[in-house]
């Protein structure tokens, strides 16, 4: 959103928590806000998680025209509560623009996130110059609350019966409907005549979480880590770039790009002069690198993965070498873990379903209309069986189940000294060559020092109290600015928030006694 490293942006410290009266820093420019002033109507769908403690930082005061969706960073894929990750507070979450959109509940999130996304673009007014920015932001696969961490409807999960383990069972139902909603997208896309003139990116945020705190049961095999720690499993995410409008398409682009890179880059695609950026923007310019005629260099070659003096680590990448010091989740995430998804139990990969697929329907359809037209690219073909088990080979990560350790490589423990890795020849992080190549090691831990001469201190704070959706009827609301409106001072703000206390304390006892739930609602409420 805003082509800078979060060490820019004071957001390089975990996440914002539900009731932590901050978000990204209002004087950053968004994506939406460069695209808007090229006369694009830009729409948001899904997850927002860049602040909501009062309205400015929600999408439509930041540069999106529309926003379906939920402020914070999960929700219960049905009744769309949110149950704070630390804490007891819950609430409903799921907004149409500032309004709660209370006709959500009971929907199944994927499929009202598809739905708009499909809305939006069918009822796209026929103006040429007023084209779409559409940012689809879906919550799955991520869980959603802890106690109900895993959510699928029952006609997807059917189709995993050969999944022994429940939990990765419904993890791939849940993948499943995402899947079929990417097909909606695309095909809506067709069906309005607006596919032939569009770049879809399609990208993974991080890596999975394998256990932990919001554990989706994900893999990152064959890679090392998890998704907040600096290992390349949850660093090195996966993306698919389409549009006709790439020179050389059906390969894999091995260039190195950081997330900050999609803002000048789809602003070039979309006709901006990307030059003309700001410098202060950590984000390189790669459409030419993309959708050039042939594979050309990456113009990146170092990547500042984080700084994070709070949790105590830090990681960088130059050219095909990574530096990592610190505190990685105290080494129990710093290992090989997760299902290889290979194995006998497992039916042959679906390759007719894929080219099947309403993606592969609609690509299809539209590259023979481009070819009886004289459109298409130079060079197009359909996507065959061949080339589609070639583009599958040659994107895959493969690494040595036991590598040779040479008298070069020596084991890593980024907590008593840096850590040193070739990610090109090692992507797997298996050989610390920090010993063998001093002058590297050298090198990067300059490279580090020089970014922290740029570093703004985390923009984290502590949770506050009057976040609770309590004493917002029962929803997560921008908290500060309805406190504003209400024309509450600090003593107020006391005074109402021990009220609050108290009927939650005599819901507790209601229910105790016997009386239910529902009178301890009803209590909860007459006391506030």
């Amino acid at each position: 959103m805003t082509g800078k490293y979060p060490t820019h942006t004071g957001m390089q410290h975990l996440v914002i928590l539900e009731p932590e009266p901050w978000g990204l820093p209002l004087e950053e420019r968004l994506l939406p806000e460069y695209l808007a002033e090229l006369g694009y109507r830009t729409h948001a769908v899904g997850k927002w998680h860049l602040g909501y403690h009062r309205r400015e930082y929600t999408p439509t005061r930041r540069g999106f025209l529309s926003h379906f969706g939920y402020w914070n960073g999960f929700q219960d894929y049905f009744d769309h509560t949110v149950k704070a990750t630390f804490g007891g507070m819950g609430g409903y979450d799921m907004r149409r623009n500032l309004s709660v959109a209370w006709d959500a509940a009971g929907r199944y999130s994927t499929d009202l996130f598809t739905e708009e996304a499909v809305r939006l673009i069918l009822e796209h007014p026929e103006d040429p110059a007023a084209p779409l920015f559409l940012y689809l932001a879906h919550l799955a696969p991520h869980t959603g609350n802890r106690d109900a961490p895993f959510q699928a409807l029952d006609e997807d999960v059917a189709h995993f019966g050969h999944i022994g383990d429940p939990e990765r069972r419904v993890y791939a139902a849940m993948v499943r409907r995402l899947d079929q909603g990417v097909g909606d997208v695309v095909a809506a896309l067709r069906a309005r005549g607006m596919l032939q003139d569009s770049v879809i990116l399609f990208m993974s945020d991080n890596g999975a979480p394998t256990f932990g705190i919001h554990s989706n049961r994900g893999s990152n095999y064959p890679l090392r880590g998890m998704k907040e720690t600096p290992w390349e499993g949850g660093v090195r995410g996966v993306a698919v770039l389409w549009s006709p409008r790439l020179a050389a398409p059906g390969r894999v682009s091995d260039a190195l790009l950081h997330v900050s890179d999609w803002l000048p880059t789809l602003l070039s695609a979309a006709g901006a002069n990307a030059s003309a950026l700001p410098d202060t923007l950590d984000g390189l310019d790669q459409w030419d690198v993309l959708a050039g005629a042939a594979p050309a260099p990456s113009r990146r070659l170092e990547v500042l993965h984080n700084i994070d003096d709070i949790d105590g680590y830090a990681a960088l990448r130059r050219g095909d070498w990574k530096y990592v010091t610190g505190n990685t989740q105290d080494g129990e995430a710093d290992h090989w873990f997760g299902e290889k998804g290979r194995g006998v139990q497992n039916p042959p990969y679906p390759l007719e379903a894929v080219l099947h697929s309403k993606v592969g329907a609609a690509l299809a359809g539209l590259g023979a209309a481009m070819q009886m037209e004289g459109a298409a690219p130079e060079g197009y073909s359909p996507l065959t069986r061949a080339a589609a088990l070639r583009l599958r080979a040659e994107a895959e990560v493969l690494c040595p189940e036991e590598p040779e350790v040479t008298g070069a490589g020596v084991a890593c423990s980024p907590t008593e000294a840096p850590c040193l890795f070739n990610v090109r020849d090692d992507p797997c992080e298996r050989v610390n060559l920090a010993a063998s190549r001093p002058e590297v090691l050298q090198s990067l831990e300059e490279a580090l020092r020089r970014h922290r001469r740029t570093m703004r201190a985390p923009g984290n704070v502590p949770k506050d109290p009057m976040a609770d959706p309590a004493l917002w009827n029962g929803t997560w609301t921008s908290w500060c600015s309805e406190q504003d409106d209400q024309g509450l001072g600090e003593g107020q703000q006391r005074v109402q928030l021990t009220l609050a206390a108290a009927a939650v304390s005599l819901a507790t006892v209601a229910a105790v006694l016997g009386l239910g739930l529902v009178q301890g609602q009803g209590l909860v409420q007459r006391q506030t």
